[in-house]
């Protein structure tokens, strides 16, 4: 077995070290005069402590720009794989954002249910209960597909979606592969938050995962604020 060099040993640790102290939880983040507590969902930590430009240039790439990253989340076992040197999978993540036009003032019940018809007004209706979710978003040719509404009242709207990948280089024989999504946006302390998480779909198991995951966080994000 090869030696690892103390340059190479220096940086795995600073690395490690680094991710440690970004995952501790929760933590707060100041958006204007509000002061809001997140957390990431379980077996997730945030990485923007880590300074990666891979990483970072991830998270810009799923949202607007016209949006602040609050966190950015890898599963555990991914940012264990980054530490060490190898590629993450990228099978889950997740991702915190707000608007910066509303990043310092207080967003009214208004002007949040108004975000809120804006974000849903495309997404079109869920999926008959029980359809099968690879046929259903096989059926909208790569376009996004409402798959439920997972949670709905005055201060949270959250949705599962989902979508077929773009097609592999033509003579290559890849199986299609699908992403699930859910989106939430919540009012929190007077501040818009908008809650993404992301999986790859292989199985129905894998909406349920997505499904109680949404309903979790939303719940502790609301417990942490509520005290």
């Amino acid at each position: 077995m090869p030696r690892v060099r103390p340059p190479a040993l220096l940086l795995a640790f600073l690395l490690t070290f680094l991710v440690h102290c970004a995952s501790a939880a929760p933590f707060a983040v100041q958006l204007g005069d509000a002061r809001l507590a997140l957390d990431t969902p379980p077996g997730f930590t945030d990485v923007q402590a880590t300074g990666s430009p891979r990483l970072l240039e991830l998270a810009e790439a799923l949202t607007s720009a016209s949006n602040r990253i609050i966190l950015f989340a890898l599963e555990d076992i991914d940012v264990r794989r980054f530490t060490v040197g190898d590629t993450p999978e990228l099978r889950r993540y997740c991702l915190v954002v707000t608007p910066k036009p509303f990043e310092g003032a207080r967003v009214t019940q208004t002007a949040f249910r108004q975000l809120v018809a804006d974000a849903v007004r495309d997404v079109g209706a869920p999926a008959p209960a029980g359809a099968d979710v690879r046929a259903h978003l096989d059926s909208m040719r790569g376009r996004p597909a409402l798959i439920a509404e997972l949670r709905r009242d005055q201060d949270v709207e959250s949705v599962l979606q989902g979508a077929r990948m773009p097609e592999p280089p033509r003579g290559a024989r890849e199986a299609p592969k699908y992403l699930l999504s859910s989106t939430t946006l919540l009012l929190v302390r007077g501040r818009a938050l908008n809650l993404s998480l992301y999986a790859v779909y292989d199985t129905p198991a894998d909406v349920e995962w997505m499904r109680a995951t949404t309903l979790r966080w939303i719940e502790d994000v609301q417990r942490l604020n509520n005290r």
